[in-house]
């Protein structure tokens, strides 16, 4: 490789996808050099620690299933909508079993075995396979055999996601990665011919005072600020204008530069320009989800593409007899099946109904909640299903008292409570095709309601992330130039970049990505040097 540079490798992000091409780059004989806004990890760090893979894992052997790369791209193919090429797809799904073996080469445990049998957004601990997305609901049913993919990294509670970056970072490190940490990037060097040949940024030095301060700030609101941002957003700010205020201008030079730096969900005016209808949902993600790195490529002469795309998650099991309500909106129409993944159901919330809607239930569903939390939930699961159960309801005698008292149109909801109780009755089933075995006449009051509306509650939110970004050559990685060809020397990763889940998300299936997109980048970044 040539000399005369700080580096072969600069990577901006240090999460799934900026460790997993720092990782192919090393392995390749590159000197890498990490630069993180934060201390990594990233989104990753503050996952669920799930990893969509299939076509056969030992995991999924493990517990008696069956799964082919014919059958994972046959339900993909629904999932993933054409956000990426059918060749990129189909070598998604055949590298999908390798992808979980490099995981584990890092270091990352899995454990397989039989999944549990009701369906559930998260996994308790008893669980480390489960169907994490919509493979056993309607219409993707018709599509291709059910098999569980939902691959949770070997971790009690919500530590999976955790340990899954710490495996991943320790992997790196371990390879002579260089990390620099509290370093914000915020421009990229290119030569005469366009080339990108290193980035500017500032850095604070961790042993600054203000350093110290952001740093106990950073801890105390990393995971809350995840899934409640508004609670911490006064402390978030004010840790990163003491970042801001002790940062020195610095800069590195390298061959290739990989952006791996997440999406822009914490940019409001984007979301507000590109998915306004997104607004009311919880911000998810970390403060470096602002679209710096997508910015980035755009100032170096890169191109955009479904930014529109957010994911918004309305999950409404554990416990899974929460799925065997009506989900309705004001016009007293049903939602969706909701059997659903909870983004699919989101998706048609929030696009569909404006992003409000009710969960009807009748009194016998009502019981099963309270017996099923026990056996079916994690422990800060059962803390919302607490709120939800005492003080985030409402309860009427009749189903036209439950609608008057959540502004729902009467006659509309009594006729689709009408139609779902035929339907059962009569042998033909949900109109909505949600699976039988989750399919109870709503007869007998009282009956109560769950506001699942975007802004219902802090304690109920409806979290999402964004999905699109930077075009990349899905063969290598490269950022897409918008006159043509690839801007020489740039990558993107993760969600920086336009991935196999920027249509559609399923649980896992974003790290998936993740790892697959960084390391192809990290591998040609290191074959063009």
């Amino acid at each position: 490789m040539p000399t005369g540079r700080d580096y072969d490798v600069i990577i901006v992000g240090f999460g799934a996808a900026g460790a997993s091409a720092a990782i192919e780059a090393a392995d390749r004989g590159a000197r890498v050099l990490v630069l993180d806004r934060g201390y990594g990890g990233g989104a990753t760090a503050y996952s669920g620690g799930i990893v969509y893979a299939g076509a056969g894992t030992p995991e999924q052997h493990a517990g008696g299933y069956s799964d082919s790369v014919e059958n994972m791209r046959a339900y993909l193919e629904q999932e993933v909508a054409g956000a990426v090429k059918p060749e990129t797809l189909a070598r998604f799904c055949e590298q999908s079993p390798a992808l979980l073996e490099w995981l584990k080469a890092q270091g990352v445990p899995f454990r397989g075995g039989a999944g549990p049998s009701y369906k559930t957004s998260y996994p308790t601990d008893d669980n480390y396979l489960y169907y994490s997305g919509n493979e056993k609901a309607y219409p993707y049913v018709d599509h291709a055999q059910p098999a569980p993919r939902g691959h949770r990294v070997l971790a009690p509670g919500m530590s999976s996601g955790r340990v899954l970056f710490e495996r991943l970072r320790d992997s790196a490190l371990a390879k002579g990665v260089h990390f620099t940490p509290l370093a914000h990037v915020h421009s990229l060097i290119q030569d005469e011919d366009g080339r990108v040949t290193g980035v500017r940024y500032t850095v604070t030095d961790p042993g600054h005072r203000n350093a110290r301060r952001h740093r106990r700030i950073a801890k105390a609101t990393g995971k809350l600020g995840t899934w409640m941002p508004r609670a911490v957003a006064g402390a978030v700010a004010r840790g990163e204008r003491l970042r801001a205020e002790a940062g020195a201008e610095a800069h590195a030079s390298a061959g290739a530069v990989i952006l791996a730096a997440g999406g822009f969900i914490n940019d409001r005016d984007w979301v507000s320009r590109y998915a306004p209808e997104f607004l009311k949902i919880s911000p998810l993600g970390t403060v470096g989800d602002d679209g710096t790195g997508i910015r980035l490529g755009l100032d170096a002469g890169g191109v955009t593409d479904k930014m529109g795309n957010v994911t918004a998650w309305r999950f409404l099991s554990p416990p899974s007899a929460f799925l065997e309500g009506l989900t309705v909106g004001a016009d007293g129409r049903r939602i969706a099946n909701e059997d659903l993944y909870g983004a699919a159901h989101g998706n048609v919330l929030m696009r569909e109904f404006g992003g409000t809607g009710w969960a009807i239930y009748d009194a016998a569903t009502w019981r099963k909640i309270k017996d099923q939390i026990t056996e079916q939930t994690q422990v800060f699961q059962r803390l919302q299903i607490w709120y939800l159960r005492t003080i985030g309801h409402k309860k009427a005698a009749t189903i036209e008292g439950i609608a008057a008292k959540n502004g729902i149109d009467a006659a509309a909801l009594r006729k689709t409570v009408d139609e779902y109780n035929r339907g059962i009755a009569g042998g033909a089933g949900d109109p909505a095709h949600k699976d039988p075995s989750l399919c109870s006449p709503m007869e007998r009051g009282p009956f109560y309601s769950i506001d699942i509306s975007a802004d219902s509650s802090l304690f109920y939110p409806i979290p999402g992330l964004t999905l699109g970004g930077l075009v990349v050559d899905e063969d290598t990685g490269a950022v897409v130039h918008r006159d043509g060809g690839v801007v020489p020397g740039l990558y993107a990763a993760g969600r920086t970049a336009v991935g196999v889940c920027s249509n559609s998300y399923v649980s896992g299936l974003s790290i998936s990505d993740c790892v697959f997109s960084g390391r192809r980048a990290g591998a040609d970044a290191v074959a063009k040097i």
